[in-house]
């Protein structure tokens, strides 16, 4: 791997390619804005500035910004590496939480921390270290506060993807989170296109996995995409086989339009079915967009969320019977792959151990990586970033000029402050102290001057160990209850043929499998499936083709007393109604995430039995009783719509 400009080398790698004939036909056209031009004058020392329609800073209501904030390490991470053998099951779950300090008398957020300001005027006069809210609040450049936009983009180049391998590494810019982000790439890269207008032929389309995160594909539908379902497995999308990925491509139907030139795939934990494609299946796909000259838009906002406890206990996404082995001698990546020999470290263990993002193969610049903050501070920041090569982000730039112009101040000057600390440049600080904050702990600086690198690390490292805690636990409920099992005691035959042996009895024990799962090896989500097949009413439903009819009676029935869950449905994530229709009423989707913690146990208990009590279910005039008082439901769908069923989903 050539040496990157930050190891003071000469940078050897090719320069990515001329990508611009992606553009839509608005993007090419754009200029850069008029006045934004100027910003960067500003902030001259000393300049008599009278260009900008800025409003005065000493008249905003905001003296000062304050928090009470966590320290890095307040919650304890979980191995890195795959466990071999397997445990034959996770710790108690009180044990669990005991390591959590989650007791009786102290919730989460009764937690060692500092408190964090941000001033209205500091007097640095570098803008990269000036964190105050003089700036943070006026008018600034489209491309994000420049202190918090430099360490993004240093902590994507040289700790994300030290491996980029084309020549001067991937550029970034700030967005309002992932689903602002993806909306300016398909604005980018994408033209309009209208049945009444326009030739079929100048149809432009998108590839998506066969069950995916429906927010996409409702941003790209309006815009008359032909959207595009790819064949997925435990891991993801599928580069080869029936529906895979290659099979799309040679053949595709020109009379449907364009072969489509983007993709849009969520890698880790993927949503909704937790899957984390493999650096070999990235590779493979990879290799086939570059054949076929098509762009890859990875979503990714669980890219941190990798489960390696998993691994183990699926052993499914080992392509490798050897990988299962775990030599101690190599390092292993969370999905139980060899991580690739000679690739340069992001200088943290745990990142090295994450399996890594197709920009680490992008050879051709062809990548468009969406990342936020929405899983890692909070969904209400609004505020996240695109990496991609320095062209395309150059031209989403215009775009975000006469858009959004830029996240809001006050989110960027209070995460800028939390990971930088004032005045400092964040990466190139270390921790000179093991203490950290004001009481302790491994990361960020003394007397809370900001969490840095180091300290963003271990708060992910945090982060992931309390998810993959949850996942364990939902996880071995979920595997312990399965089954239906019956068991009854009958004379035996031995008995029946002596009359005068004594009576004996033997069990006859029935086992059903009630529905399936794999173990989340990434994200936040379980997806199962139902084996409505073994239902008594299964054969009822299936001659009158209507058998998503079951699946919506189980729905509301995990709705009513007892059991009280609310999962999603599995058919708002089926991209085409063929795929809902053929599968989609099937799948369930369960998230492990947003309970609380207390009640994440009680509630799976209650989710599995709820199964069991469906399958105690045989007549059909219940289970039609179930849709007919359905209308709260249906009224959701309905009236209330996209907004609670968004919710629902989790946007990025």
């Amino acid at each position: 791997m050539a040496a990157s400009p930050s190891d003071g080398a000469v940078d050897t790698r090719p320069a990515p390619k001329d990508l611009s004939h992606h553009l839509s036909r608005v993007t090419k056209n754009r200029q850069a804005s008029s006045m934004k031009q100027f910003y960067k004058y500003f902030a001259i020392p000393g300049i008599g500035q009278l260009a900008g329609g800025l409003p005065n800073n000493y008249y905003f209501p905001f003296d000062t910004l304050e928090a009470k904030v966590a320290r890095p390490d307040r919650w304890h991470p979980t191995p890195n590496r795959p466990i071999d053998p397997p445990s034959a099951s996770t710790d108690a779950a009180s044990d669990r939480l005991s390591k959590l300090n989650i007791g009786a008398q102290s919730s989460p957020l009764n937690q060692p921390q500092d408190a964090i300001t941000v001033p209205h005027t500091s007097e640095q006069p570098n803008p990269i270290k000036k964190i105050d809210l003089s700036t943070a609040l006026q008018y600034g450049t489209a491309q994000g506060y420049p202190p918090l936009y430099y360490f993004l983009r240093q902590f994507t180049q040289q700790n994300m993807h030290p491996n980029c391998p084309y020549k001067g590494g991937p550029e970034i810019i700030l967005t309002c989170g992932n689903t602002d982000g993806f909306a300016k790439t398909l604005l980018a890269l994408t033209n309009e296109w209208s049945e009444e207008k326009d030739w079929v032929r100048d149809r432009e389309g998108l590839l998506v996995e066969e069950f995916c995160y429906m927010n996409a594909v409702q941003a790209a539908i309006p815009r008359g995409l032909n959207v595009t379902p790819v064949g997925i497995d435990d891991e993801g999308m599928r580069a080869e086989g029936k529906g895979g990925l290659r099979e799309v491509l040679e053949n595709w139907d020109f009379k449907k339009g364009k072969r489509p030139h983007l993709m849009y795939t969520v890698t880790m934990g993927q949503n909704p079915t937790s899957g984390v494609l493999s650096l070999q299946r990235r590779r493979d796909i990879y290799a086939l967009c570059s054949k076929y000259d098509i762009i890859i838009v990875e979503d990714d906002p669980y890219w941190y969320l990798q489960f390696p406890s998993s691994t183990a206990i699926n052993t499914t996404t080992t392509l490798d019977p050897a990988h299962t082995n775990f030599n101690p001698d190599v390092q292993i990546l969370a999905n139980g792959e060899p991580r690739p020999a000679g690739w340069k470290s992001s200088g943290h263990a745990f990142l090295d151990s994450l399996v890594p993002s197709y920009v680490s193969v992008d050879t051709d610049g062809r990548v468009i990586r969406l990342d936020t903050f929405s899983k890692t501070v909070a969904p209400g920041c609004r505020l996240g970033w695109i990496t991609a090569q320095p062209d395309l982000i150059e031209r989403i730039l215009r775009i975000t000029e006469t858009s959004t112009q830029q996240p809001s101040g006050f989110v960027q000057s209070m995460i800028a402050e939390l990971v930088l600390g004032p005045d400092h440049n964040g990466l190139n600080d270390t921790v000179k102290s093991s203490k950290g904050g004001k009481g302790g702990g491994k990361g960020g600086l003394a007397d809370g001057q900001g969490w840095k690198a180091d300290g963003w690390v271990r708060w992910l490292e945090g982060l992931r160990g309390n998810y993959e805690r949850r996942m364990n636990q939902m996880s071995q409920i979920l595997d312990d209850g399965k089954f239906q099992v019956k068991a009854g005691r009958r004379n035996s035959l031995a008995a029946a043929a002596d009359e005068d042996a004594e009576e004996e009895e033997w069990s006859v024990v029935e086992k059903t499998q009630l529905y399936s799962f794999d173990w989340p090896i990434g994200g936040m989500f379980i997806w199962l499936k139902v084996h409505f097949e073994a239902h008594p009413l299964y054969h009822t439903y299936a001659k009158t083709n209507e058998l998503a009819k079951l699946s919506r009676a189980l729905w509301v029935f995990w709705t009513t007393s007892p059991y009280l869950v609310l999962v999603s449905p599995g058919a708002i994530f089926s991209p085409t109604e063929a795929i809902r229709d053929k599968d989609g009423w099937r799948y369930f989707r369960l998230c492990f995430a947003a309970i609380d913690e207390g009640e994440l146990g009680p509630t799976s208990h209650r989710l599995a039995e709820g199964v069991q009590g469906f399958w105690r279910i045989k007549e059909k005039k219940t289970i039609e009783r179930l849709l007919e008082e359905d209308g709260a439901a249906v009224e959701v769908e309905g009236r209330a719509g996209l907004a609670m069923m968004g919710q629902m989903v989790g946007p990025c």
